[in-house]
């Protein structure tokens, strides 16, 4: 439940929007609280955590140093908000970033990893919708258009959860406008946070990087259909889903077979790793939320022209490609049952 909450409203420093801070804490009912907290905690769904950090000292980074003096003082909450929307604000210079209420909340008995804990939301309100209402009048009804915010699509939010306060704290992060670099600004520039390496960020990690080799590399250095890819994408998942424990030697074996083309994959991911600064072990427990939440981008679907689509989600001994007499290209399908 929200104990208390400040609102302000940023622009986009750049084109010389302003800033407009409000003077005091928002005083809410209790149906209020409980519409806002739906508003701003329900789309916090993830295991994927982050902490606060900086690349001289922790205490530098103007966020965890906002968010620790309400901490240790919640009555301090609107004074550190002023001072987090005025960061906000400075750091909102590329020119499609967009203005939208700023909201800085506290919030009593949250829960993390079986505890329950304070946490500090900030959260950022971005884009509007259009409602219609319905008046009734004299001789019937009225119908007026107003902007208002969509309550179901929160656009930007942080909940910092107050635990590990020496190590950065651990937050959580939403962020459902555009991946484009102008979005980034609310995590690296705002924030400034890494991503915690739990077993979430391994097994999401670990597939991110699977499903590059086979849709990217992999026809580099082999002849191999798109059913084979496929497959390898089907039998990656596969494993994951399969096992508890990840094993990258086993995971090499089961999935990739071929000596050729699990030093090719080896290489890839050695190089990828130093790339991108990931560090991931060998072993680690899979998280099967993190497994769910990658299936969905390991496309299973052969398209052929424009005239049929074939979803591959097993065995791939039972598709067979091939060229007859004129030429044509054809794949052949075994099956069983037809639904």
């Amino acid at each position: 439940m929200i104990q208390s909450i400040s609102i302000h409203k940023t622009g986009n420093k750049l084109l010389d929007e302003p800033i407009r801070l409000s003077k005091e804490t928002i005083n809410l009912g209790d149906e209020l609280k409980d519409i806002l907290s739906q508003y701003f905690l329900s789309s916090f769904k993830t295991e994927e955590y982050y902490r606060f950090y900086h690349t001289i000292d922790l205490s530098l980074n103007a966020v965890h140093a906002c968010i620790s003096a309400i901490f240790e003082n919640p009555q301090s909450l609107h004074e550190q908000s002023v001072h987090l929307a005025k960061h906000l604000y400075d750091k909102s210079t590329h020119p499609k970033i967009k203005g939208g209420e700023f909201y800085v909340a506290y919030f009593k008995d949250c829960h993390l990893n079986g505890e329950t804990m304070d946490a500090i939301g900030l959260f950022k309100s971005e884009n509007k919708d259009t409602y219609i209402e319905v008046e009734p009048v004299t001789n019937g009804f009225e119908i007026e258009s107003r902007q208002g915010i969509n309550i179901n699509k929160l656009d930007k939010g942080c909940l910092v959860f107050n635990t590990e306060k020496e190590n950065g704290f651990i937050l959580s992060i939403v962020d459902n406008t555009n991946k484009a670099t102008e979005a980034q600004y609310w995590k690296d520039d705002f924030l400034s946070v890494l991503i915690l390496n739990n077993d979430f960020t391994q097994t999401n990690q670990f597939l991110g990087i699977t499903k590059h080799f086979v849709t990217r590399q992999i026809d580099e250095e082999f002849e191999m259909s798109k059913a084979d890819k496929i497959d390898l994408l089907n039998r990656s998942v596969d494993y994951f889903k399969k096992h508890d424990q990840f094993d990258k030697e086993e995971f090499e074996q089961e999935v990739f077979f071929h000596p050729n083309v699990i030093e090719s994959f080896q290489k890839f991911d050695q190089h990828y790793r130093q790339e991108n600064a990931v560090e991931l072990a060998d072993n680690f427990d899979i998280s099967a939320q993190a497994v769910k939440q990658q299936a969905r981008a390991f496309k299973s679907v052969l398209k052929l022209d424009k005239n049929f689509h074939i979803y591959i989600h097993g065995n791939r001994e039972l598709i067979e490609q091939g060229i007859d007499e004129n030429g044509r290209k054809y794949y052949k399908i075994y099956y069983e049952h037809e639904a």
